[in-house]
């Protein structure tokens, strides 16, 4: 046993030395401000006219002088230029819907210059009549141009994925910008704004974007929040020091021309999962020096936490299936670490039935992890605007770490089903395209 809290030791200390990477890049990474506020209150004037970049100019005087002022007036004038094409792959989400156009509608951004593409990915409820009643609603005025295109196309595909519904709407798309949500997200007016000037400040080819999850008063909402949180900082941190790709699906741009290059989802196609690190680690290949997160409060994407703890862990399992897929081999060793490190959290609970006197070694273990995680985790929180989320951090703990190695095996090895879809994990997949095709129902 001595030789196991020797190697318990030094996973601790390469854990605390990876968390306080991490800590550190984040706190090192800028914050991007577009400095436009003036612009926060012009969408009303936009629609009224219909003139929507000069209607942007307009709202942007300000009684400034000098080349401070002539210097705003340029960026105002300059939003709107960049054409967007925000692509929605959609299933079953006749709840969202509603909510996901009302949001849609208070974006800053120049109607004329950015188009809705929602792809209706085989769903099997209302989603899709609902879809067209907002479009025949929204029709008047998207001839005017007072509200963007809104195109509706249903996967065609026999292929049921997010990915090939997701390719099916960049097919379509006009614009030399993508971005990609989801119908559960909800958006900060200067969102588009906000990624198209970083977009064309940057010269960026893919841009990973913070997203947040609305924490409720129960515990699971309380424990997604938290463990949100730090993935969310290990992608920021990880992007901005290019120590790996990490990204998140509901909050991505990257340029057309970039995903056609690398051709698409080419080659990954036929894995469950990955429309959103897979592909950036396709393009990050391509472009190395033009990834980049933005770290923006309105950049923020906010999405809704699962219901049932059922749900929560059907989630993480297919977020974790991803993980043998990973070229970058980066990514594995981290989360090797990690996975280690609290598989030995286990080992050491089990021997203190047998040895009561470990009992004190363990809980001065779980201090230490504690310790080691709060300053980097309470960064995020202060970021994130969830600081009162930070009291039920150390309580939550142990039960972090068996979710970690729970989720962490079945992603490996289990099953989980996702919209209605059961993916079954049979062994190791290796390269064999048709294995993963029939593992698919």
């Amino acid at each position: 046993m001595t030789i196991f809290v020797f190697l318990f030791f030094v996973f601790l200390i390469a854990y605390g030395i990876l968390i306080e990477r991490y800590r550190s890049w984040w706190n090192l990474a800028p914050e991007y401000s577009r400095g436009l506020e003036e612009v926060a209150g012009s969408s009303d004037h936009v629609r009224e006219t219909g003139t929507d970049k000069e209607a942007l100019r307009l709202a942007s005087v300000t009684p400034e002088t000098g080349s401070e002022a002539q210097e705003q007036e340029t960026a105002n004038q300059s939003i709107g230029a960049l054409k967007i094409s925000l692509v929605i792959a959609v299933r079953n989400e006749e709840k969202n819907i509603a909510a996901l156009f009302s949001s849609l509608e208070q974006q800053h951004y120049p109607a004329s210059c950015y188009e809705i593409i929602v792809v209706d990915d085989h769903s099997d409820d209302h989603t899709w009549n609902l879809l067209e009643d907002i479009r025949a609603s929204w029709l008047p005025e998207m001839e005017t141009h007072q509200r963007p295109s809104l195109l509706l196309i249903k996967n065609g595909l026999q292929r049921h994925s997010k990915k090939s519904a997701i390719q099916t709407g960049i097919q379509s798309a006009a614009g030399q910008l993508i971005v990609t949500t989801d119908a559960d997200c909800r958006f900060h007016p200067g969102w588009l704004s906000t990624l198209a000037s970083f977009y064309e400040e940057k010269g960026a080819v893919f841009i990973a974007a913070p997203v947040a999850m609305k924490a409720e008063r129960s515990l699971l909402s309380i424990f997604q929040c938290l463990d949100f949180l730090t993935l969310q900082g290990v992608t920021g941190a990880s992007v901005h020091n290019r120590f790996h790709t990490l990204c998140n699906g509901a909050n991505l741009a990257y340029e057309k021309s970039a995903f056609l290059e690398v051709d698409g989802f080419e080659g990954i196609e036929m894995i469950p999962s990955g429309d959103d690190m897979l592909l950036m680690y396709k393009i990050y290949k391509r472009y190395p020096e033009k990834v980049f997160y933005l770290k923006s409060r309105e950049a923020i994407v906010n999405t809704a936490t699962e219901k049932s703890w059922r749900d929560f862990f059907h989630q993480r399992i297919r977020w974790a299936s991803k993980a043998v897929y990973y070229e970058d081999k980066r990514i594995f060793y981290t989360l090797a670490l990690v996975y280690a490190f609290n598989v030995c959290f286990v080992v050491m609970a089990v021997t203190c039935c047998f040895h009561r006197s470990w009992t004190f070694l363990l809980l001065l273990f779980l201090l230490a992890k504690t310790i080691i995680e709060y300053p980097f985790v309470n960064s995020l929180s202060i970021f994130f605007g969830q600081q009162r989320l930070m009291k039920y951090f150390t309580v939550l703990q142990p039960l972090h770490i068996l979710y970690i190695i729970i989720s962490g095996w079945l992603g490996r090895f289990g099953t989980y089903e996702w919209k209605k879809r059961k993916i079954k994990r049979r062994g190791l997949p290796g390269n064999n395209r048709e294995e993963i095709r029939k593992n698919v129902n």
